[in-house]
């Protein structure tokens, strides 16, 4: 029953992770007036402020293709602008370029050390490409930067799970439950590890607690369902397979 649990508890555990936010200048924020009111700016910069703008908008429309060629020119005019470097990275990783992605996030660290949010997407890359350990590496900077950064917990347990690393997977979790209890995701995470680990009892705990806090989590009633089923309560484990 084990390597059942565990696989599903794997498959449906991958698919809440928080992507990274869009993020846009002053200037995308506010339009191209404020790019034409600086007067001290050269023109290649006001040029790659309209790139950058103009890809900004393409990006929150979905088309990321578009959004990658407007921010590669506004980083040919402007090659030490981190952001662009940064955005163009989230829609790499948005079309599943994730080796691509991970450059432009490593040319957005270089230029801003300081930045957390470049260390948590190239850890989503990472962590795409299967590379656990870098994904852990890059989710602790995020940590060290910022010690109350919750994805980062849930996405470093997630990799230590994958490696295996059960206790550390549940530390993780436990830390970010601390942050935040009233989010369901790392109850359903940690009840994952739980099932690997053939607490089938500490599963449906934390599945109930996911559940209570989102009433529609179908992964959820799945997984404990097949946590009941391991433990011979069939009637259960059928209850919730109806509900899913």
């Amino acid at each position: 029953m084990k390597k059942r649990t565990a696989l599903i508890g794997a498959l449906v555990s991958l698919m809440p992770i928080a992507q990274p936010l869009l993020i846009g200048s002053g200037a995308a924020l506010t339009g191209a007036a404020l790019i034409l009111s600086l007067p001290e700016v050269a023109n290649a910069n006001r040029r790659a402020y309209f790139y950058f703008n103009r890809a900004f908008k393409k990006a929150e429309k979905g088309d990321d293709v578009g959004a990658i060629a407007d921010y590669t020119k506004a980083i040919e005019l402007d090659p030490e602008d981190a952001l662009a470097y940064y955005n163009r990275a989230i829609s790499k990783e948005n079309l599943e370029d994730y080796s691509g992605a991970i450059t432009d996030y490593t040319k957005a660290i270089k230029l801003d050390p300081k930045d957390a949010d470049a260390f948590y997407g190239r850890a989503l890359a990472k962590d795409n490409l299967e590379d656990y350990p870098g994904a852990i590496a890059d989710n602790t900077k995020v940590i060290e930067l910022d010690s109350e950064y919750l994805n980062a917990y849930i996405n470093r347990g997630l990799a230590k799970s994958n490696l295996e690393d059960y206790s550390g997977a549940i530390a993780d979790y436990n830390k970010a439950i601390e942050l935040d209890p009233e989010d369901a995701l790392p109850y359903y995470n940690r009840g994952v590890v739980k099932g690997d680990l053939e607490d089938y009892s500490g599963a449906i705990a934390d599945y109930n607690k996911a559940i209570e806090l989102d009433s529609e989590y179908v992964n959820a009633y799945i997984n404990r369902g097949i946590a009941k089923d391991d433990l011979n309560d069939y009637s259960g484990a059928i209850a919730d397979y109806n509900k899913a």
